[in-house]
């Protein structure tokens, strides 16, 4: 596992850019950031784990929702700035409700919802 993390070359802020993928259909799940430590949480399985960069603090994909990624396969681009995580996903990993973060679609000159939702955000995220 050192040789992999040594391998990644993350920001100057110290993150590496995640791109998370369904194992079952390659549909682009999310992107989202790991710093090193949620990297090698990751690696180590079976939960995928990001840095919240608004949060200032690690997290477990579906800590709250309970909307689980387990982590397959683990890619990494040619650069080594970027990870591909393919996840068998349970629900959804967007937190609008939708199954994937990708269901706007920009086309003709407008903004199309080309997913339907699969669960009531509200349900599980409380507002401020």
């Amino acid at each position: 596992m050192d040789e992999f993390i040594n391998t990644i070359n993350f920001s100057t802020h110290g993150k590496v850019a995640a791109v998370i993928q369904d194992i079952e259909n390659n549909q682009v799940l999310m992107m989202a950031y790991m710093n090193e430590e949620a990297l090698r949480k990751t690696v180590t399985g079976p939960d995928v784990w990001f840095y919240s960069r608004s949060k200032q603090r690690l997290w477990k994909k579906g800590e709250t929702s309970g909307h689980t990624q387990t982590v397959k396969e683990i890619y990494f681009d040619c650069d080594a700035d970027c990870v591909l995580i393919k996840v068998e996903q349970q629900v959804a990993a967007c937190h609008n409700g939708y199954r994937s973060c990708f269901y706007r679609q920009y086309k003709e000159g407008k903004i199309v919802v080309v997913e339907k939702e699969v669960f009531d955000p509200k349900s599980i995220y409380k507002k401020d």
